[in-house]
């Protein structure tokens, strides 16, 4: 009995192991909370709450922590690499025994030989790459840098019947591309990090199980 529960605790650990969220490099964390802001205002009235009032007209551009922003993602990359080596090397040899009085063996006399040796090598490689990325994602403000550029972190999860799917996103913006509407292009953020990942049991079948990196880590063959 203690061994069919502790087969059954291992099964248990192994399944939420494989339902785990996927690692990330995007800048952490993901989110802030924005920073309590003294205001020197009128005091909260019938409909006026100084929480979350804003000014008319206020610049709704992010700049504090914990603004968001709408990221436009739009990246599409394309790489080509051909290479092609040739070597060949061929080398002849010919040696003739002379005729000499005295010498033993003299059946041998006179007797010619020839070596040839010829080696040749032919190598091609061709390597293709496309990559093709459309999506929006609203990311957070994570932190503001003494220039004013802004630190953006964010993720948005989608959850499937097969599992769940990641977007995330992270890089720094700089105020002067962010638009009117608050946006701005995946191609104007410095340091971008961009991932989709997933996990459910159609992403964990193609993915080699711990045992097997385990071995394949030191093994020569």
């Amino acid at each position: 009995m203690r061994h069919f529960a502790l087969v059954a605790l291992l099964a248990a650990v192994l399944a939420g192991c494989a339902t785990t969220t996927p690692p990330t490099a995007v800048h952490q964390p993901m989110t802030a909370r924005p920073e309590a802001r003294d205001y020197a205002g009128p005091s909260n009235g019938a409909i006026y709450n100084i929480a979350s009032a804003r000014p008319l007209l206020e610049d709704r551009r992010a700049r504090l922590l914990g603004d968001t922003l709408t990221i436009n993602v739009a990246e599409k990359t394309a790489a080509s690499k051909i290479s092609e080596n040739k070597a060949s090397r061929s080398q002849s040899i010919a040696v003739t025994t002379p005729s000499i009085v005295g010498l033993p063996f003299k059946g041998a006399q006179g007797t010619a030989l020839n070596a040839t040796d010829a080696n040749s090598f032919d190598g091609k490689g061709q390597n293709t790459s496309t990559n093709d990325f459309t999506s929006t994602i609203t990311v957070t403000v994570i932190e503001v840098y003494p220039n004013g550029n802004l630190l953006v972190s964010g993720e948005k999860q989608i959850g499937l019947k097969e599992g769940e799917e990641f977007i995330r996103f992270s890089g720094v913006v700089n105020p002067v591309y962010i638009t009117a509407q608050n946006t701005v292009q995946s191609g104007q953020v410095a340091d971008a990090r961009i991932e989709y990942k997933a996990n459910g049991f159609l992403d964990s079948a193609q993915v080699m199980g711990w045992l097997g990196r385990f071995f394949l880590s030191f093994l020569p063959f």
